[in-house]
C-alpha cells in the first residue's frame, strides 16, 4: 500500500429535482469533512436548489443537460486534489462517502462503490428479473475483458466514485450522458490507473423518478464501449 496522504477534498453533488432524497440525506452527509462542497444542478423545479442555498451550499447550475456535464461542470469549479461524485436520491450510501475518501487518500487513483462486490447489495437483489443487474454485469464483464490491466473492477457503471484530479483531467471525459462513468473506468483502465473498490448497499429511491431510461441508456453505453475499442479518445 502506497503511504497515505492528506488531500484537499471536493464533495460535488449531483441533483435534478431530488428534493425528498436532499431533504433526507442533507443531515447525514459529511460536509464538515470536505474542503469545499458543490450542488451542480440539472435545472430543478421542486425546491431543491432552494434547500441547499438556505443551508449555505453553493449551487451551480448547468448550460448544458446531462450527467456527463454535470461531471465536467463539477470539476471545473472545485478546486480539490480529489473529488467525490454523489447523488441523493437514495440509492447512494452517504456513510460510504468518507470510505471512497480514504481508499483515494491511501493510494487508489479511482474508487468506486461496487454494487456487485462480494458483501455488496444492488437495488434488482430483491427481484427475480434483473435486467439492469444483468446489462452492467456484461458491460463491465467486456471492459474488463478488453481493458484491464490490474485486478478486476466490480461494477464500471456506478456513479457514486471518487477519482484524483489529476487523473479526471488526464481521462479527457467527453461524454455528456450516463455513460460518463463507463468512460472514465475504461480509459482509467487504459491509462494503467489504479483502481479499488468497497463493496456499497444501493438503497432504495427516496421519492421522485429515476432519470435514467434503461434503453437510451444502455445503448449509451454500447456506443461509449465502441467508441472505446476504435481508440477514438480525444486529445487535450
Amino acid at each position: 500500500m502506497r503511504e497515505r496522504i492528506i488531500m484537499r477534498k471536493s464533495l460535488i453533488i449531483l441533483t435534478f429535482n431530488e428534493i425528498e432524497g436532499s431533504q433526507a440525506l442533507l443531515p447525514v452527509l459529511p460536509l464538515q469533512e470536505f474542503d469545499e462542497v458543490l450542488v451542480v444542478d440539472g435545472g430543478s423545479d421542486d425546491g431543491t436548489v432552494k434547500l441547499f442555498l438556505d443551508h449555505g451550499i453553493d449551487v451551480l447550475g448547468q448550460e448544458r443537460r446531462g450527467r456527463g456535464e454535470a461531471f465536467r461542470v463539477g470539476a471545473k469549479h472545485t478546486t480539490g486534489d480529489l473529488m467525490v461524485f454523489y447523488s441523493p436520491d437514495g440509492n447512494e450510501d452517504p456513510y460510504d462517502i468518507m470510505r471512497l475518501v480514504k481508499l483515494i487518500e491511501d493510494g487508489a487513483d479511482l474508487a468506486i462503490a461496487s454494487r456487485f462486490a462480494p458483501g455488496a447489495r444492488n437495488e434488482e437483489d430483491d427481484s427475480a428479473f434483473r435486467p439492469r443487474a444483468w446489462v452492467n454485469r456484461a458491460l463491465t464483464f467486456v471492459a474488463n475483458f478488453l481493458f484491464r490491466r490490474g485486478p478486476y473492477v466490480t461494477d464500471t457503471i456506478n456513479g457514486f466514485r471518487a477519482i484524483r484530479r489529476d487523473l479526471f483531467d488526464a481521462l479527457h471525459l467527453d461524454e455528456c450522458g450516463f455513460p460518463i462513468e463507463y468512460q472514465m473506468s475504461i480509459r482509467s483502465m487504459k491509462m494503467r490507473a489504479r483502481i479499488c473498490e468497497l463493496p456499497t448497499c444501493e438503497g432504495d429511491r427516496i421519492g421522485g423518478k429515476s432519470k435514467c431510461q434503461s434503453f437510451p441508456v444502455g445503448w449509451g453505453h454500447v456506443k461509449v464501449l465502441a467508441r472505446e475499442i476504435l481508440g477514438l479518445m480525444p486529445h487535450p
